[in-house]
């Protein structure tokens, strides 16, 4: 930002706008929590019993959940091991970049003083459901072992 002078005809640089850096409060409170998470769980190994519940989808059930082997993906991902992250939940990996991306196109937004909105049709939203569905069911079938955490 740039500030004129009246006496002296100087023009001065400021630091960034008060307004900017309010309105990126939230985006940077989000970020701060989503990567407070990743960083307890790369810490934390979910491989090793005891530090973290079993779904109780699996429990009951014996059947893969979308989320069953998110935690061991995030721990995999937050390792730098993206292989090993995308067998243990491919959808769960999808949706960390998808995370980052809308982060991204937020703070932008945000800093140019643009509207954010998030306003996904019913196509965007049953599509999402039909990936989530067929991802569970395809992980759940004998031959879909490769999906499994």
């Amino acid at each position: 930002m740039r500030r004129v002078n009246a006496e002296t005809q100087r023009v001065t640089r400021t630091g960034p706008d008060a307004g900017v850096l309010r309105r990126l409060a939230v985006p940077g409170g989000l970020l701060a929590v989503v990567a407070g998470a990743f960083a307890y769980v790369g810490t934390v190994d979910p491989g090793e019993p005891g530090h973290y519940p079993v779904c109780p989808l699996f429990r009951l059930t014996g059947l893969y959940c979308p989320g069953c082997g998110g935690l061991r993906s995030a721990h995999a991902f937050v390792h730098g091991d993206l292989a090993a992250a995308l067998t243990d939940n491919a959808l769960a990996v999808g949706g960390y970049l998808a995370f980052a991306v809308l982060w991204a196109v937020w703070v932008i937004r945000v800093v140019r003083g643009r509207p954010v909105r998030l306003d996904p049709g019913p196509v965007h939203l049953w599509g999402l459901a039909a990936l989530t569905l067929v991802f569970t069911v395809v992980r759940n079938l004998p031959s879909g072992g490769w999906l499994h955490p």
